[in-house]
């Protein structure tokens, strides 16, 4: 596994606030883009939606409410997750944009498992940078439609702690299992 490349000194004052000083710190990392073809926006939004169901937010704020035990949650997302990842925000952005005179169909969403991000938030917080994960479906000019995803393990193993670069691979995995259910050719890099 290649190490992100790393730099420091960056000291700056902080005006008018009281923050103790510290570096900078700056991380670089190459992350590849999935970009897989799909047969058409709509259609494809439809098999995903049932395939990538809706965080069930009631019941997440029910057992936060009641402070139950961890494992409730942990049920209730393996229950409602039948390929490991919820929708927590969706985007149909072809309607915005549309105002503008811009007419490719366009959705966007925020897709993950929180069981698993609290798996990498142990370890580290800003892992949250990139759980959940964002995906798009969306049309090109010559009305192709795409789906795309930016590789987990890539972006998770820029933290270089090996814990979350391992949750990141497993990650790799559900999205090609996810991919296959879609009846979406899986890249070969999500199962290496």
């Amino acid at each position: 596994m290649n190490s992100p490349n790393r730099s420091r000194p960056d000291r700056r004052p902080r005006a008018g606030r009281e923050v103790p000083e510290r570096e900078v710190e700056k991380t670089w990392y190459p992350t590849p883009r999935l970009t897989l073809p799909i047969r058409g926006v709509r259609e494809f939004q439809l098999r995903y939606e049932a395939a990538v169901p809706d965080l069930p937010l009631a019941a997440v704020e029910d057992l936060v409410s009641c402070k139950v035990p961890w494992s409730e949650m942990v049920e209730l997302i393996e229950r409602s997750a039948p390929h490991g990842f919820l929708i927590y925000f969706r985007n149909d952005v072809h309607l915005v944009m549309a105002l503008a005179g811009d007419h490719a169909d366009c959705v966007a969403y925020l897709m993950g498992n929180h069981v698993i991000a609290e798996r990498m938030f142990r370890h580290d917080p800003r892992a949250m940078m990139y759980a959940p994960l964002h995906t798009v479906i969306w049309e090109d000019r010559r009305g192709d439609a795409w789906f795309t995803v930016d590789q987990p393990s890539k972006q998770f193993a820029s933290f270089d702690i090996p814990e979350i670069a391992e949750l990141g691979i497993e990650l790799d995995h559900k999205l090609a299992a996810l991919l296959d259910a879609l009846a979406v050719p899986a890249p070969h890099e999500l199962s290496e």
